[in-house]
Parts: structure tokens; C-alpha cells; sequence
């Protein structure tokens, strides 16, 4: 059976202002070594907007007082699919499949990484994760973004939110709201939650960048992050 690792990251990981050109690297020397450690070792690597979905979002509204939500949602998912195409480049020689931009269309999983982006408007690349998650039989997602834990409110306009190192689903739902609005600063999108939820996945909360905990969320370990649905 392969061991599938569906790693959403967010595209402040990529491209938090421009290309994050060094932890790409990092993370193509971190990620190489566990896939040759065993065969059956595959990762799905859904990849978010960053600076790129902002920017051009922003410009959008900037031009359109009355700016429409299926047209900035598009602009988020076009930026997904560059990063995306960025990371299947890097990963070339794991990766002969194109990128994936319709998270229900793969039959099969050839070679040993997948990376997909934005599908159509309505959500967030998390919800992508999950049908992915939910087509390929894992049963984790990882939601690698630049925040280590999921707070109970936003740390940088309430001084009082508190980290947490678990969270059930019911609870998250009354945090990330039932709505999506494109470009909104959630840890996981409320589409994807109302989905992870019904499938009983477990979603892992962590700092993209960090990996070393990354390493440690892998192996089973002690880890640094939110654990968010099933324990």
C-alpha cells in the first residue's frame, strides 16, 4: 500500500512576496530523501496563490468598485496554478503527471509526486486537499502555512487569542465561519472544513517552513502545531 503525504501549502510558502527561491530548495532536499527512505512513499502537494493571488486580487478591486467574487477567485486560481507549475517543475523527475487543476479527475497516481492547484471558484485550494485526500485514501492533511498553531481568534488584532494544540471539528467550524470569500485569512477554508468534517480526516496545522517539526509530524513525534478533527 503507498504511503500518501497530501501536503497543503499555502502560497506564502512559495511566494510569500516574491519566489522563495531557498526554501524550495530546502524543501526538494527534505522531501527527496523521505520518497528514496521507500518506494512506497508518494506525496500530494496542493499548492495556494500567495503574493501573486493578493497583488493581482487587489489590483482587481482596486480598478472595480463593484468587483465580483467568481472573477477574484479566478485571478487567486490562475496565481495557484503558476506556483503549482513551479513545483512540478523542481520535481520533475517524481513527477511526469501535468498539474492537477481538477482534484476529481486523476484515475491513477503516476510517479511518486502529484502537485495540483486551484480548481474553480467557490473555495480555497484546502478544499482541493480534501478531495485529493479523500480520492487517494489518506487519511491526514497537512496544512503547511507561515503560522505554527491555529489560534482561538486572529493573534494580530486580538491580544487575547490563544494557541491550541487541538481543535475539534465542531469547534473549528464556529472559527473559520460558513462562508468563503476569495483571499480570505483562514487557517483551513469553511468549504474544506464541511467536507474534512463529514470524511473524519484529520488536518495538522503546522509552520511550512519548519522542517525540522515537519520531520517530526512524519515520524510520529512530538510536534509543534494543531491538530484539528479526528486525535
Amino acid at each position: 500500500m503507498p504511503n500518501i503525504k497530501v501536503l497543503d501549502f499555502g502560497g506564502s510558502i512559495v511566494a510569500p512576496d516574491e519566489v522563495d527561491t531557498a526554501f524550495i530548495k530546502e524543501f526538494k532536499v527534505f522531501l527527496t530523501k523521505w520518497l528514496d527512505e521507500d518506494k512506497d512513499n508518494k506525496a500530494i502537494i496542493v499548492i495556494g496563490g500567495g503574493a501573486p493571488a493578493r497583488k493581482y486580487q487587489q489590483a482587481y478591486r482596486e480598478i472595480i468598485s463593484d468587483s465580483d467574487d467568481n472573477e477574484a477567485d479566478w485571478i487567486g486560481i490562475m496565481a495557484t496554478r503558476i506556483n503549482a507549475q513551479l513545483i512540478k517543475a523542481v520535481f520533475s523527475e517524481y513527477c511526469p503527471q501535468d498539474v492537477v487543476t481538477d482534484p476529481t479527475a486523476p484515475e491513477s497516481f503516476e510517479g511518486r509526486v502529484m502537485v495540483a492547484a486551484g480548481w474553480k471558484p467557490g473555495w480555497s485550494t484546502d478544499y482541493d486537499a480534501v478531495v485529493l485526500a479523500e480520492k487517494f485514501s489518506a487519511d491526514t492533511v497537512y496544512n503547511l502555512s507561515n503560522i505554527a498553531k491555529v489560534y482561538t481568534d486572529d493573534p494580530k488584532k486580538n491580544p487575547d487569542a490563544k494557541p491550541l494544540d487541538y481543535v475539534s471539528w465542531d469547534d473549528y467550524k464556529k472559527m473559520a465561519g460558513d462562508e468563503w470569500t476569495p483571499g480570505k485569512n483562514v487557517p483551513f477554508d469553511p468549504v474544506a472544513t464541511k467536507k474534512a468534517a463529514e470524511l473524519n480526516l484529520q488536518v495538522i496545522a503546522a509552520a511550512g517552513k519548519d522542517l525540522d517539526n515537519l520531520q517530526k509530524i512524519f515520524d510520529g513525534g512530538d510536534f509543534i502545531g494543531t491538530v484539528i478533527g479526528r486525535k
